[in-house]
């Protein structure tokens, strides 16, 4: 039996039980660490269970340890940048073993291949692609393998993040927390974050699901179903999503690990470079600094373009588009990638060359009218995002 991490009462109740413990230790100003990595052990097998997702769980363990450690060893030899690139694409092979197995049912039916992976596999190999990349920098030169297996499995961001940092999680491992600490600035916020990611997921989202959303025909398209369903699965993805997030991030508190926060009033953001430090921030930060930053400063190296600006559109194209693949080789996904790389090309154009805008900017009114755009511009790119367009007759 398994269940459905922070979507199943019964799981809820199991995480109660076994948080009592951490909080116990932090009030007595003892680590939790220890204590941490055996409920991670224990509430891996509940949200995974003994199956064959466990089996590639254990396969995918194996693996990167063999990567990381093999890539740390190589490193203090040679910073050659073919080696570490063949160590960064055996870091990255489960994930994108995992998007195209599906393909293999289509291509040989007979087969009945079981889509490898596992749950939360995504976020996990985030974790290690990010030390090979900071193993090359130089930035990390040895990782405990205790350590290093708790921050990758880590239960309560297993199974959609939020994505963390292996040097601020070691940090974090690593700091002495008094009593008065740990309650004022853990365990009240943790709570806090966990009761706010009930009222999301529990009552908001699930209103939004039954009363509105689920309700939407989608036999044929019309303008109004097509706005409604817009308004409501892109509400419905926020308080359902930044419910199960608010529990990740307020269990960690209460394990003495402060999770990066992953949404932050997003709807309130004036345009789409501002959405994506507000909207999915652990993830969008992930493929800002891997992606983005390192292909800008390397095109700026090399001369690819003559100006910067071109590179930083080229790379917010590749960025988004990647992050489109992420989601699943699928074509509404990856058409879900181009519009939003698009729109922060636009975006980033249209603020620097209109006079309109330069003039305006600063305005109370016109802000409330960049809001008001924004947010339509950023349900437009959920609309795709949903498959609403596949679900059509």
């Amino acid at each position: 039996m398994t269940f459905s991490q922070y979507g199943d009462y019964l799981y809820l109740y199991i995480l109660l039980l076994t948080s009592i413990p951490a909080i116990i230790l932090g009030i007595c100003e003892k680590k939790i660490k220890y204590y941490g990595m055996i409920a991670t052990l224990f509430m891996i097998l509940i949200i995974v269970g003994i199956n064959v997702q466990f089996k590639f769980l254990c396969m995918f363990v194996i693996w990167e340890l063999i990567i990381v450690y093999g890539y740390l060893y190589v490193r203090k030899k040679t910073d050659n940048i073919i080696i570490y690139r063949l160590f960064l694409f055996g870091s990255m092979l489960p994930v994108i073993l995992n998007k195209i197995s599906p393909f293999f049912n289509y291509i040989i039916p007979e087969t009945k291949l079981t889509v490898i992976g596992f749950i939360g596999i995504s976020y996990l190999n985030f974790r290690v692609i990010q030390i090979v990349i900071e193993i090359f920098d130089g930035a990390i030169k040895e990782i405990k393998m205790s350590t290093f297996l708790y921050f990758v499995l880590f239960f309560p961001t297993l199974s959609s993040g939020p994505i963390d940092r292996s040097r601020r999680f070691e940090k974090d491992l690593d700091t002495e927390i008094s009593r008065s600490e740990y309650i004022n600035d853990y365990l009240m916020p943790g709570l806090f974050k966990i009761f706010q990611g009930v009222l999301y997921k529990f009552v908001i989202a699930l209103l939004i699901n039954t009363l509105w959303y689920s309700k939407i025909p989608t036999d044929h398209f019309t303008f109004m179903r097509a706005y409604q369903y817009m308004i409501s699965y892109t509400l419905y993805l926020f308080f359902d999503f930044g419910g199960y997030s608010l529990f990740a991030i307020g269990t960690s508190y209460i394990f003495g690990i402060k999770a990066p926060d992953n949404f932050d009033k997003p709807f309130i953001s004036k345009d789409m470079k501002e959405f994506w430090t507000r909207w999915h921030i652990s993830l969008s930060r992930w493929f800002g600094d891997y992606i983005f930053s390192r292909f800008v400063i390397s095109s700026m190296r090399k001369k690819r373009f003559k100006k910067r600006a071109t590179a930083a559109h080229v790379a917010q194209m590749i960025t988004m588009i990647t992050m489109g693949f992420w989601h699943g080789v699928t074509w509404y996904y990856i058409l879900y990638g181009v519009y939003e790389g698009l729109v922060l090309v636009l975006t980033d154009i249209y603020q620097k060359k209109s006079k309109f805008y330069k003039s305006h900017k600063k305005a109370r009114w016109f802000g409330y009218v960049q809001i008001f755009i924004t947010w339509h511009i950023a349900g437009f790119g959920m609309l795709l995002f949903s498959g609403y367009f596949a679900l059509l007759k």
